[in-house]
């Protein structure tokens, strides 16, 4: 497995690929990879004949009093685990590299990104695209893996590529899970145990929700009530928001059909964590 830490040996790589007729899979990161990272990378690996894997955290996408300065970073960690998986190449881009001095130009979204995490943590999105599009001007991948617990994020990115006429397929992988539910994250790092169980809420609120829809409720009105009593149990979780929202627009529905999209966010301590489930598949 290669390190890349330049532009130019970047391109040399895409460029030696792509002549020698190889499909190039995606997978950006923010590092201390985890399961759920590491099942982008297999996947990346069945669709296409070389994956590369960037490792950035990205300052764009953290508000101004959130959590970039100890966000988890473990490179040697990462790179035995991405080349365990099969990861070809490694990006490892600097700040300064991504966003030289001067650098203003921003990749906005519209009404997708408005709702959700976007009221939430405004900016954020419009740094998650911006990071985004620069990978993959500089990769022009022929597809690019994302997981669906950030399911909002991997919507607005298969929109950009579809707005911008990028022909890049955008994957969105199931979301890997402990084997208790709590979906896995790397800020999963900063929960203590207290925290950890608490945590368990979001999951189950999300089962809750599965389970009035399975037993026929249409209506997203009660099926939100029926997670707000189960969230009742977790006292300590303080709930951000509750959605249940178009699967495409992510546009808050009165009805819910197969593929409705559940998700919520909370506070758990310090530790702000979110989670979604399609109905029709739950808690894959």
């Amino acid at each position: 497995m290669l390190d890349l830490t330049t532009i130019p040996d970047l391109r040399r790589w895409v460029r030696d690929h792509r002549q020698a007729g190889r499909r190039v899979a995606l997978v950006p990161t923010m590092g201390f990879l985890h399961e759920g990272h590491l099942r982008l990378a297999d996947e990346a690996r069945r669709r296409a004949d070389a994956v590369i894997m960037s490792i950035f955290v990205n300052p764009l996408q953290f508000g101004a009093n959130e959590d970039l300065a100890r966000y988890p970073r473990d490179l040697p960690r990462d790179r035995r685990l991405a080349e365990a998986r099969g990861v070809d190449a490694l990006f490892l881009p600097t700040e300064t590299m991504m966003y030289p001095p001067g650098s203003e130009i921003r990749v906005v979204p519209g009404a997708t990104g408005s709702r959700w995490e976007g009221a939430a943590r405004p900016g954020h999105f419009a740094g998650v695209l911006t990071v985004v599009a620069k990978l993959f001007h500089l990769v022009e991948p022929d597809l690019a893996c994302f997981g669906r617990k950030d399911v909002q994020q991997a919507i607005l990115v298969r929109q950009m590529a579809r707005d911008l006429d990028w022909p890049i397929e955008i994957v969105i992988v199931p979301t890997e899970r402990e084997p208790d539910g709590l979906a896995l994250s790397s800020r999963n790092a900063y929960l203590s145990p207290e925290d950890r169980r608490t945590a368990l809420g979001l999951s189950a609120a999300l089962r809750e929700a599965h389970s009035a829809w399975a037993e026929g409720e249409r209506s997203a009105e009660p099926i939100e009530a029926r997670m707000r009593r189960t969230l009742a149990a977790f006292p300590t979780a303080n709930v951000e928001y509750i959605a249940i929202a178009d699967p495409v627009t992510l546009a808050p529905v009165a009805r819910v059909e197969p593929e409705t999209v559940v998700a919520i966010a909370a506070r758990v301590g310090s530790t702000r964590l979110i989670d979604n489930i399609e109905l029709g598949k739950g808690i894959e």
